[in-house]
Formats: structure tokens, sequence, C-alpha cells
């Protein structure tokens, strides 16, 4: 492609996973908080799906990318392997040569290197991308090795990635203990009509358009019927339609572009694909279930609006159900809902929930309120927020219909979702 053409600086539509050019839909920033959540809170591990081409990957590598350098890291992605081979994966990754190793003396290395890690003050986190491909007794290797401890937490951090059929996997009755362990669970699924406008802007401005409309508007209605809001189909569809313009020395794509680059992919309307009938069943599901939401605004009466979960340690405390009203957290015996510290005020701070929205305002406590390592006074929570007690985390997830499909139920007024960290910490 041309690039004096356009005026870019860089190709936008690649289609290798590239941290810079990440679009952080809804979905895609509550993904990235509940891997994020896996640096501060080690009881369980934390599952991520979403269909082939979905942003997954580049999620995953914007995430590794901005880890801090106390944390060790193996990232795996060949998953076509034994247990024995996959346990050496984990331990080349860590630096350490393996291959003349016995399971028994793998399982032993790998505990050693662990307990060494956790003793040095260093986080371990293991991420599986592919996970989908991974049999049952490697997914069986990897419980146990969620297991290992100090006596007083778990040491190894864990995120499995994958297609969807990863979640069919995991309910199979052989793993039940493994779900069990299972914290998070998300699925990823492909972007809206405006977020894919969104994403096309996104990937031109980091490439250097600097604003200038290289993609009229009559192009966002095709580009999303044929691709769905799949994040690779949309990379493909657009850089091809780039070049139709450019071999006509335009540096404007029309909609009759768009029409040349579906004729020379032969590609037909992406709800019609017969080889993506799973992908498309999914996006129809999807935007049937907006569709509901949009007509029934208000959740099921009875259904909690969102759920606190309490950490300390790495572990879970407590958890609570928040409904409509108001709820005190502090040390007081008479608190709603009591976190035991000495740092922690009797009447720490209140979170008031509506049918939209929850706030979180500090009741003038000694030691403060913090999210994304600032101290807030009131902040609207969002779906992943990690607050900042002391020693205590409380991570809020938001339980409503439209926001667990990624709707914004209210614009934020300290970002929408942080990076975790606790208070006076470095970011994770």
């Amino acid at each position: 492609m041309n690039l004096e053409l356009f005026k870019l600086k860089e190709l936008p539509f690649r289609l290798n996973p590239d941290p810079q050019f990440l679009y952080l839909s809804k979905a895609h920033a509550r993904a990235k908080a509940y891997m994020e959540s896996t640096i501060w809170f080690t009881d369980g591990f934390v599952v991520i799906t979403g269909e082939i081409g979905s942003g997954k990957t580049t999620l995953i590598e914007t995430f590794v990318s901005e880890l801090d350098s106390n944390v060790t890291l193996a990232q795996i992605s060949q998953t076509q392997v034994t247990a024995v081979e996959f346990l050496q994966s984990v331990l080349v990754q860590f630096g350490i040569k393996p291959f003349q190793m016995k399971k028994a003396e793998l399982l032993a290395t790998l505990n050693n290197f662990l307990v060494e890690q956790y003793e040095a003050g260093r986080k371990v986190l293991l991420i599986v991308d592919e996970a989908q491909n991974l049999g049952l007794r490697v997914l069986e290797e990897i419980r146990m090795l969620s297991g290992i401890d100090n006596s007083k937490e778990k040491i190894l951090r864990i995120i499995l990635a994958g297609q969807p059929e990863l979640n069919a996997k995991l309910d199979a009755p052989e793993l039940v203990q493994l779900v069990q362990r299972v914290r998070l669970r998300f699925h990823l699924t492909a972007l809206n009509h405006d977020d894919t406008r969104a994403y096309i802007l996104h990937r031109l401005e980091v490439a250097g358009s600097q604003g200038r409309e290289i993609f009229l508007p009559e192009t966002y209605d095709p580009i999303y019927r044929y691709t769905g809001g799949v994040p690779r189909l949309i990379n493909t569809l657009c850089d091809t339609a780039m070049l139709a313009a450019a071999n006509d020395d335009r540096d404007q794509v029309s909609a009759g572009d768009v029409k040349a680059a579906v004729g020379e992919l032969q590609w037909v309307e992406f709800g019609q694909r017969p080889s993506t009938g799973r992908v498309a069943a999914t996006a129809r599901a999807t935007a049937q279930a907006i569709r509901q939401i949009e007509r029934v605004p208000q959740p099921v009466a009875g259904a909690p609006l969102a759920r606190l979960l309490v950490m300390s340690h790495g572990k879970t405390v407590c958890e609570r159900a928040l409904s409509v009203g108001r709820i005190i957290i502090g040390r007081a015996s008479d608190a709603d809902l009591h976190v035991d510290s000495p740092v922690i005020s009797r009447h720490h701070c209140q979170i008031v929930t509506s049918e939209k929205l929850c706030v979180l305002e500090d009741l003038n406590s000694s030691n403060g309120v913090y999210i994304k390592n600032q101290r807030v006074r009131r902040h609207n929570l969002n779906d992943g927020d990690v607050v900042s007690l002391g020693a205590h985390q409380i991570l809020y997830v938001d339980e409503r219909p439209g926001t667990r499909l990624g709707a914004d139920a209210e614009a934020p007024d300290t970002g929408s979702h942080p990076r975790l960290a606790p208070a006076g910490g470095a970011s994770g």
C-alpha cells in the first residue's frame, strides 16, 4: 500500500497483534481488567474466551507489555501437547532446561522455582493462549499447579484464554474441581456497529491519520455487514479496500472500494457465511440480547445489581451482593460490610446503589480510598474497578445485564477500567 498517498506513517490494518493498535471496547476493557486482577488476587484463575479474530491475542500482548518488572511470566501458545511436554514448556519459559527430567523431577523443579520466586518477593504468572486445545490431563496438571502455596496464599497466578470450545471443555464432569478454582470467566464478543467505526478510526489515528477522513461515512455500514464486527475480518477488509482506492490514486476509501474489496475477497455478508455459522450465531445471539436489553432496561426484580469481592493478601475474605440502597464499609461492628483492619476507619466509605449505577464515596476516612493508585473522594464505579483500602482490595463486578454485555451504564469520573494496584503501590 502507498502510505504516502494516505499520509500515514505505518500500515493501519496489519493482522499481527500489536499492542499500540489495541482498541478497548467496553468488552475488551472488561476482559483486560479481569486479566489485571490476577496480579493482585491469587485465589483462583481467570478464563477469557472469544471467537477467532476477536482480539484475544492482542489483548494478551498489551497486558503483558504493561506488567511490572517484579512479575515472572510464562506465556504458552503451543497447546497441542502432552502433560509432560506442557510442564517442560512452562519450565523453559522460566529459563530452566528440563528435557532430561522425568515428570516427578519436572514437578519438583517447578514447585521449588515457584517457592523461590515467592520468597524473593516476585509474582509468578502463567498465561496459556489457545487453551481450547489442551487435553483433560494437561488441564488437570494446571489445576494441580494452581494449588501450590506457602500455607498462606497461592503462588501461581493463571490466565487461560481460548476459543469458545474452552468453555465446553471446562464444563466436562472430569474438570469439576478445576472449574471450582475459576474466579472470573468472561466471553469476548465481536464489536457492535458503533465500535466497529471507532475501531477503524482508532487504528487510522495510531497510524498517523491526524483526524483526516480516510474512510468516507458511507463505508461503515457495509464493513460491519461483511465483517460482523470481528476485528481480524475488519482489518482484512479495510486493508483491501484501501488498496482498491490506492489503485485509482485516491486518498479516500468509498463504498465502491469496499464493494470491490468484498468481490476480490469473495465474501458474503457475515451472517450468511456457512464456514462461520457458530460465529454468526454468536453475533446474532448477542445482537438479540442487546435488543432485549434495550426493550427492558431495568434488571430482573430481586436480582443483585452488582457484587463486591473483598480480598486480602490474594485471598477472598468475603463477597457482598448489592441492591438498591446504601452500604457502609468500615471496621465498626455496625458497618454493613465489616473490614477488620487498624488502618481502616470505623465508617470508612459508602457505596450508594441505584438501578443505573453505583457510587463510591469516602466518608472522611483517615487513610483514604484509592482507585488506580490515586485517592478518590467520589467515584462512579465501573465493572472491574478495584478499590484499595489499606491492605484490602475490593473488586467491583457489575451484574446489570447491559453492563455485562459492554453497555456503558454511566461515564466514570476517574477513568474506565484502571490498572489494578493497591494504595501507594506500583501499577500491575
